[in-house]
């Protein structure tokens, strides 16, 4: 297993969990996806921080990092990456942003053009009107989100691994997901995506204004997030480009690893 080594930092009173690779080369930050933490990334982390210093961060109230209600939504969120970012000394870094950090990341884009190095993104909700389906969808419309807060996050987690075809992560992984969104944090997690009817389009109009060289990434069978979000996104953003993942569902950087992986290490090596 790679050497994904949790250590700790507050920023903004928040205390967030993140890992290091301490390997040379730009700093380039991965959002860690929802309901996941910073160990999806251990397929690809040997590769990648062959090409830079990597900082996989958990964000607030997913993985092991502390629950912040007010920064619930992808607005907030991308400028708690701005905070984040400054805190950890990070020097501007490549940003990898799949799942809710698709969003956040974007944000934080709009807000800070000079911020990021290079984003690359995907695999997240985007479009105007929200297109999700299955039960990305149900979590998103869920007029009781508390009604999650007693379900046994090992339900949650299991039946998104399910859908990862091709893979099995290891118990010490398996075991951190159903950690993370145990004592009712799914429930307040969901908060974030049931923001999308009224940030999405917020952000839609920030889209051609991002000057940050962006690729998204996304698999080409993706049942809960279709293709449309991500031509959304390359037909609002300036010189952006779309790479779909074949035969790759949702969570294509633990189903294609070695795809993923070559993709961002391109888009870091060419910016």
């Amino acid at each position: 297993m790679p050497n994904i080594t949790p250590e700790y930092a507050t920023v903004d009173g928040v205390r967030i969990r993140y890992a290091d690779s301490s390997s040379t080369g730009p700093d380039a930050v991965l959002i860690a996806p929802w309901p996941e933490s910073i160990y999806a990334y251990e397929q690809v982390w040997d590769e990648l921080a062959a090409h830079a210093r990597l900082i996989a961060i958990d964000l607030p109230g997913y993985g092991g990092s502390q629950l912040s209600e007010a920064l619930q939504s992808p607005r907030a969120m991308g400028g708690f990456i701005l905070q984040a970012v400054e805190a950890l000394g990070l020097n501007k870094p490549h940003i990898v942003g799949p799942d809710i950090g698709t969003s956040a990341a974007l944000f934080a884009a709009a807000q800070k053009s000079d911020a990021f190095r290079s984003i690359v993104v995907g695999a997240g909700g985007a479009s105007v009107p929200v297109n999700v389906t299955g039960v990305l969808k149900s979590w998103v419309e869920e007029p009781d989100p508390d009604k999650y807060r007693n379900v046994d996050p090992a339900k949650i987690v299991d039946a998104a691994l399910s859908t990862v075809k091709g893979f099995t992560p290891s118990a010490q992984t398996r075991n951190d997901y159903v950690a993370s969104y145990g004592d009712g944090r799914f429930a307040e997690s969901l908060k974030f995506v049931q923001q999308y009817p009224d940030q999405l389009p917020q952000l839609a109009e920030l889209l051609p204004g991002i000057t940050t060289p962006v690729r998204v990434i996304a698999g080409e069978n993706d049942e809960v997030v279709p293709a449309d979000n991500a031509h959304f996104l390359v037909d609002r953003i300036p010189g952006s480009r779309v790479d779909f993942i074949k035969d790759a569902g949702h969570f294509s950087w633990e189903e294609k690893p070695r795809e993923y992986a070559r993709l961002v290490a391109d888009w870091w090596e060419t910016h």
